[in-house]
């Protein structure tokens, strides 16, 4: 039984300045009331909320400074290739050493790449993993490896931090390369959207490798690390996995991972939804305010052009109505640390709100701009 009521607790959430009371602010899913800190189903609590996001912003800055600047400032921003505000300055990952030793890796400048550099000097020939994935939004919302889950009961693996070089920009970079038993995760992220509230969400990823296997994930997901039913999740999925769901001919796609469903619209298979052929893959899936029964799916190659909206429509039944996200944050495996998948990933956000189309416009071409030139 509460002591004090969701309304005084959110009242003193917004006079405190500070993003959670308790982080464990939540109310039935089915009223669609918001909750500021991870705690789901499962009964797990969230942690003590710290962080503020930042809410900088501007039309010609990153993507977070993009989306501040349309009302929904990022909660998560990950990135292992770049800064997602034009004026971050702090560390994007942490590597670690075969001895433990580990060292946190930034930016050249304020706003900028990743000084990839450090990670080679530090790494050497020698083994070298991902140990920290750095939350830039100010909310800390880190990711590390991922815990045991429903479908593996062992603690994941982190990735190896050579696996995948790129280069954008004239820039030497390094991506996250899952292959099987490689996931990360936070299941007491702060300011996540949870219940039927909205968010929107993408990722940058390779198109090339991926597979069938579950899943290749990156956003809301359970806090419990278990299969807690339909619509207990909402993250964004590449790959040409058909076990739930598929899209037109044979994938890869960008589909939407909701918990017992990859969905490619609200249908399958839904031929609206084309397989991707580009070499590097920006995927979209965002959820509109509770009770709208409203999400969309956003692609697009993310080194020219423009998004293409491949759905745009209701939920695919009403098991996923009202929505039950939970607003833990994982990536590379499916909700319950299901980990068969393979891919590389290389950036990602998470929002509370559905973001409009013009801003997502001003983010593709902004990634354009970073993963595009040469």
């Amino acid at each position: 039984m509460r002591t004090r009521s969701l309304w005084n607790e959110l009242s003193l959430v917004a006079l405190l300045g500070i993003s959670c009371w308790g982080c464990k602010v939540t109310a039935d899913s089915t009223d669609g009331a918001v909750s500021t800190g991870a705690g789901g189903s499962g009964g797990q609590p969230g942690r003590a909320c710290s962080g503020v996001p930042t809410t900088t912003s501007g039309p010609t800055g990153g993507p977070c400074d993009i989306y501040a600047a349309d009302g929904g400032p990022c909660i998560a921003a990950h990135s292992m290739v770049r800064a997602l505000y034009a004026a971050y300055n702090g560390p994007l990952y942490q590597v670690k050493k075969a001895d433990s030793t580990t060292m946190d890796i930034g930016v050249l400048t304020p706003g900028g790449f990743v000084n990839s550099t450090d990670q080679d000097t530090f790494c050497g020939t020698g083994a070298c993993t991902v140990s920290i994935i750095y939350d830039q939004s100010g909310m800390g919302n880190n990711l590390t490896k991922a815990p045991a889950g429903g479908a593996k009961t062992t603690p994941d693996n982190e990735a190896n931090a050579k696996s995948a070089p790129a280069t954008f920009g004239g820039h030497a970079v390094y991506g996250i390369h899952i292959v099987p038993g490689v996931g990360y995760r936070n299941n007491t992220a702060c300011g996540t959207a949870t219940g039927d509230n909205p968010e929107t969400e993408y990722m940058v990823v390779a198109g090339t490798p991926f597979n069938s296997g579950c899943c290749f994930d990156y956003g809301n997901m359970e806090t419990t690390s278990r299969d807690d039913g339909e619509g207990t999740m909402e993250a964004v999925y590449f790959g040409n996995c058909v076990i739930w769901g598929k899209g037109a001919d044979n994938g890869p796609w960008v589909m939407g991972d909701l918990e017992n469903g990859l969905w490619a619209g609200n249908v399958s298979p839904f031929d609206n939804n084309m397989p991707l052929t580009f070499p590097y893959v920006t995927g979209m899936v965002k959820g509109d305010s509770a009770g709208k029964n409203h999400w969309t799916i956003k692609s697009g190659n993310a080194q020219s052009g423009g998004l293409t909206t491949p759905f745009d429509g209701q939920r695919p039944s009403t098991h996923y109505t009202p929505m039950r996200k939970e607003g833990a944050i994982g990536l590379g495996t499916g909700g319950d640390n299901s980990n068969a998948a393979t891919g590389n990933w290389f950036e990602g956000v998470m929002t509370t709100k559905y973001s409009t189309d013009s801003a997502d416009d001003a983010v593709q071409a902004n990634i354009v701009s970073v993963y595009g030139a040469q």
